[in-house]
């Protein structure tokens, strides 16, 4: 009875990978300035539109540096980073749930090895502040690690919260700092960039801490519920004696 929903789960998986690398490899990423013109024909409907394509495009591994540049050329620097965050939050949760629907089943019986399980354990009880920490890493692409996170176990809400905190620090900074009409990256930008890698960096410096501690100790941080039943007693029972006396 299973082995045609795996094997047709398989295909699609399959065929919708090398979708999304033929269209990051293939189809060309269009300036801003032509973003622009392209919008501009749509009218009063131009941010949702852009939300639209902004949406869907950058499921693909298609970098999103372009349409950030766009929404602060098409619609500004407020209107721009609204948008330009929830189609961050829309595209991410696609993809997610695309690699869960037909990626989690296939890779489930290797997130048993070793290597595999650790980045899992790590990733799923980091919860918000491992994404986070991976979203502000600029080297990080987009796209493949909300597939990854999909396909692993992590849960969907830490996930989403933590793509919207940690994509919003380099979204506002492209669309307010970038270069929408070469493209360039101007120095205060890099500057940017720079101190997000850091953030994210420390974020998983302390979860890896926080991991290895809990490994060595082999203990919950908290005493159990008997013991905290005693300690929380005692004061008590010291002043009932004294008031005895």
């Amino acid at each position: 009875m299973d082995v045609v929903p795996r094997r047709l789960k398989m295909v699609i998986a399959l065929v919708l990978l090398a979708g999304a690398v033929v269209a990051a490899f293939t189809l060309p990423v269009p300036s801003p300035a032509e973003l622009r013109n392209w919008a501009a024909g749509a009218g009063p409907v131009t941010a949702l539109v852009f939300l639209a394509a902004y949406s869907v495009l950058t499921v693909a591994p298609i970098p999103r540096t372009v349409f950030n540049l766009a929404a602060g050329l098409l619609l500004g620097d407020v209107l721009g980073i609204v948008v330009a965050i929830t189609a961050t939050a829309v595209s991410g949760a696609l993809g997610f749930g695309l690699a869960r629907l037909v990626g989690r089943d296939l890779v489930s019986r290797h997130l048993e090895r070793k290597v595999v399980r650790a980045v899992d354990e790590r990733l799923a009880d980091g919860g918000v502040l491992a994404v986070a920490s991976l979203r502000l890493i600029p080297l990080v692409p987009f796209a493949p690690l909300g597939y990854c996170c999909g396909i692993l176990s992590v849960r969907f809400r830490p996930y989403l919260a933590g793509t919207v905190l940690g994509s919003l620090p380099g979204t506002i900074a492209v669309v307010v700092l970038g270069d929408a009409l070469t493209g360039g990256t101007p120095p205060a930008l890099l500057a940017c960039y720079g101190a997000f890698a850091l953030a994210g960096a420390l974020g998983l410096a302390r979860i890896a801490r926080g991991t290895a501690y809990a490994g060595r100790t082999g203990q919950p941080a908290t005493l159990d519920p008997v013991r905290e039943e005693i300690v929380r007693a005692e004061p008590t029972q010291h002043l009932r004696r004294v008031s005895e006396e």
